[in-house]
């Protein structure tokens, strides 16, 4: 090697796998939000928790900065490495470590993927129950790094209530063991759930006990298309009411054009604004003909314009890839990307305040809604026209939501409901938090890396 700190790296971990080959550079150097040109020094892919220790190590004795890397499927710039940083790869840490029968719980690495993790509590008859459209390429080190959320938060919350212990090298080069998967611990603070959400500010995982569920009841998906935005809550309410709610998920006209322009077949015969997919648990006999007296009850009552239910799972999955292939249906748009969250009591004003903000400030752009209704989080996304510069295009879009920020503020909201916050809405983290908080989140950082090594940039500025 031609760099002498990466010689000196080598030297010291003699089975480190180093790259340092451009094409490797730019696969890892950056995340989905592709706004970045990646420039990091090298990609260090240790094998086990050992060489990752000794990488973090080696990083505070020389100062180098270390970017932790998942599946980087992030969209909060997260993941990025544009200053020279060293990418710390966990992507060969990707097994299954052990299996506990009494307190079902998966032990993994924190490069295996969520898929992975579903396919290993399924051969024990179990479910790991956080899922989403990325779950074959981000990786459960990730998902803890920004306490992922996903599609079924409304039954089984965000990736928080899942871990039940964590192995984190902090930035100090200590290994710590969180959580120790105790029920009940109340020996102090809990340093388990400070570094989830933590967007590997504080240290990198090496290994996470998972929480395991029972297997999901059978469930009935529908489809169902509404006439305006205010009737959402409304039908939302009465699924919420009558049945037991798996997910509840919403997107519109222009979500839908664009994932049947990427392959697919249009589900009714004309156009309507919006759209929901609701999962329902069916556990008893009474539920199918609860399900169907909430849709009549809609129906009659003008929130509801039409509506399908899946007549078996090959149709399920076919309407769940109307709403799941919406991100990857955007992708070549390079999409700015709004990730926002409110209370769901809140959500009615908040969506006719946003709703005419955006209407104002996009009148040119294509914008596309879709979410998580059921727990109050939204994802917006504008396109860039074809043609218009990049550095224009984000610009206009940053002014508009410097104000949904404000917005947000007003209604105790927060500007990232599941993504993080990485580079792209650091700017506005205030909106969301307070000083105060900032400057207690400042100083964990300071305890935990004291050598400003772990992905610095990030989250807030020292």
């Amino acid at each position: 090697m031609i760099n002498p700190r990466l010689d000196d790296l080598h030297r010291r971990i003699p089975g480190l796998r180093l790259e340092t080959a451009p094409a490797e550079l730019e696969y890892y150097g950056r995340d989905w939000t592709r706004r970045w040109t990646p420039a990091p020094l090298a990609i260090a892919l240790p094998a086990n928790a050992g060489e990752a220790q000794a990488v973090v190590r080696w990083a505070g004795a020389h100062q180098v900065a270390i970017v932790p890397s998942g599946g980087r499927t992030g969209l909060s710039g997260g993941a990025v490495a544009a200053n020279g940083e060293l990418v710390l790869s966990l992507s060969r840490m990707n097994r299954v470590l052990g299996f506990d029968p009494v307190d079902r719980t998966l032990t993994v690495e924190p490069g295996i993927t969520l898929q992975a993790v579903h396919e290993a509590a399924a051969e024990h008859g179990l479910a790991y129950p956080v899922d989403f459209a990325a779950r074959g390429s981000c990786s459960i080190g990730g998902n803890i790094a920004t306490n992922a959320g996903g599609i079924r938060v409304l039954r089984y919350g965000n990736t928080r209530e899942w871990v039940t212990g964590l192995k984190l090298v902090a930035g100090s080069g200590e290994l710590l063991d969180l959580g120790r998967g105790l029920v009940k611990n109340s020996s102090g603070y809990d340093l388990r759930h400070l570094a989830i959400g933590s967007e590997g500010t504080l240290g990198v995982v090496v290994e996470a006990t998972l929480k395991l569920a029972d297997p999901p009841p059978p469930t009935q998906v529908m489809l169902l298309a509404l006439p305006s935005f205010d009737v959402l809550m409304q039908v939302f309410a009465q699924l919420r009411d009558r049945l037991r709610l798996e997910a509840f998920e919403f997107f519109t006209d222009r979500a839908l054009h664009h994932v049947l322009a990427h392959g697919g077949q249009a589900p009714f015969d004309q156009v309507h604004p919006y759209y929901v997919v609701a999962e329902l648990a069916m556990e008893g006999e009474g539920d199918e003909a609860a399900m169907l007296a909430a849709f009549e009850h809609c129906m009659g009552q003008g929130w509801v314009s039409d509506g399908v239910i899946a007549q078996g799972e090959a149709q399920a999955a076919q309407l769940w890839r109307l709403r799941e292939g919406i991100t990857e249906s955007l992708a070549r748009h390079v999409p700015y990307k709004n990730d926002v969250s409110v209370r769901v009591s809140a959500m009615p004003a908040f969506l006719a305040e946003a709703q005419a903000l955006l209407a104002q400030g996009y009148p040119q752009f294509d914008v596309v809604w879709f979410g998580h209704i059921g727990d109050g989080n939204l994802h917006i996304n504008v396109l860039r026209p074809d043609g218009m510069d990049d550095a224009q295009f984000v610009a206009q879009c940053e002014q508009v939501t410097r104000i949904l920020a404000q917005t947000l503020q007003r209604h105790g909201g927060s500007i990232s409901a599941e993504h993080g916050i990485g580079l792209v809405k650091k700017a506005y983290l205030p909106s969301t938090r307070s000083a105060a908080e900032i400057e207690v989140m400042r100083g964990i950082r300071r305890v935990l890396d004291p050598y400003g090594i772990m992905n610095p940039g990030k989250l807030f500025d020292p």
